[in-house]
């Protein structure tokens, strides 16, 4: 056998141990965990959230059928034969915005420690575990700090302390650690498609007395985006920030998924060059209604039946279901959109009119001009 090959050297999705984003709670009873959670949870209908427990059951059996039972309102009770295992794990929870982890049985990147007087030796066993609390919660009023952890962390009295039924304050605490998390946007400018229609390349028709691939960029970075141009491999485009196709012949769904390749941490504000009526106003409503917990913010016109993913921020939580559809065999980005849970932005059709072919660009460029 040959010398084992280096693989490609890809940017890393920025996950913690199970999931972009999560906490453990350690440091009493099972029970208080997961009742802490379902209140906390309760406070938070707006996010998605999920809760990472073991069994407590000591008998197992390999199930010969896995079950799926679906109910019509939308949930599913499922078993399943599998172990822990943190790259698959990270696919399971990769549409989450945070994943609560009972601390007893599993690790996280991040903790919350709950002060628990008949736990001590519990919260001992663990203490390596505990090495980025964010807060700290106590089971009772006489809660006490034991003495091993001022010094393991000389700084815990220092961090916020609640007790066990502050759960709005916990609530609006974790809301924050989720807030902190949310990706920053980038803009992406697909000037990549073959024009086969125009007969001409529309990255460089001229609306605005200049090229329309550089009047949308200037579009996107006047509202504070830094944003790359996305190119096929034989286009000769001098340009600084770039971003060439890695997934070959698929299009503006090859182009999506080239810039998450490049950096899957962004959320990507996808523009088309062929929309020469879209204009500050509409980038800025689609800022503004921006909805990190859906997988994409996308515009539609008042009048169309579909959303338009060429005009649409799609979150790094995308990045896993636009993978899942090519593994499927489709390539098209506007059917996961279709099918995903997204956020729609309503606005006039006029602002969203494609030129395809030499009669469009005419009338576009004579209302623009005229």
């Amino acid at each position: 056998m040959g010398k084992h090959q280096k693989h490609a050297k890809l940017a890393l999705r920025d996950n913690d141990n199970f999931a972009t984003n999560e906490i453990s709670i350690v440091g009493t009873k099972c029970d208080v965990i997961s009742n802490l959670v379902h209140q906390v949870s309760q406070k938070m209908a707006n996010y998605k959230l999920a809760y990472f427990d073991a069994s407590h059951n000591d008998a197992i059996e390999t199930k010969p059928l896995e079950k799926y039972v679906f109910h019509h309102k939308g949930t599913a009770k499922i078993e399943v034969n599998s172990s822990v295992n943190k790259f698959n794990q990270r696919i399971q929870f990769s549409q989450y915005d945070f994943l609560f982890i009972n601390g007893n049985h599993y690790e996280a990147a991040k903790q919350i420690l709950i002060l628990d007087n008949d736990k001590e030796t519990s919260v001992l066993k663990r203490l390596n575990q505990l090495n980025n609390i964010q807060f700290v919660i106590k089971l009772t009023n006489d809660s006490k700090y034991f003495y091993f952890l001022e010094e393991h962390n000389p700084q815990i009295k220092n961090l916020i302390c609640y007790s066990i039924d502050e759960i709005d304050k916990i609530s609006k605490h974790i809301e924050n650690l989720i807030k902190q998390r949310i990706a920053p946007i980038q803009g992406l400018v697909l000037a990549g498609g073959k024009s086969t229609r125009m007969g001409t390349d529309k990255g460089t028709l001229q609306f605005y007395g200049k090229n329309q691939r550089d009047v949308t960029i200037d579009l996107l970075e006047k509202n504070h985006l830094k944003t790359f141009l996305s190119v096929r491999e034989e286009q000769e485009i001098s340009i600084e920030n770039k971003i060439t196709d890695k997934f070959i012949g698929l299009g503006p769904f090859g182009a999506i998924c080239s810039a998450f390749q490049e950096n899957p941490n962004v959320a990507w504000l996808v523009l088309a060059t062929d929309l020469p009526f879209v204009n500050s106003e509409v980038i800025q409503l689609l800022l503004k209604h921006r909805n990190p917990s859906k997988i994409a913010t996308t515009i539609k016109g008042k009048n169309a039946q579909f959303p338009e993913p060429l005009i649409t921020i799609w979150e790094p939580k995308s990045y896993t279901l636009l993978l899942n559809y090519l593994a499927q065999g489709y390539s098209c980005p506007r059917k996961v959109l279709i099918n995903s849970d997204v956020e729609i932005v309503e606005i006039d059709d006029s602002f969203i009119r494609n030129i395809n072919t030499p009669e469009d660009f005419k009338e576009a460029y004579k209302e623009i001009n005229d």
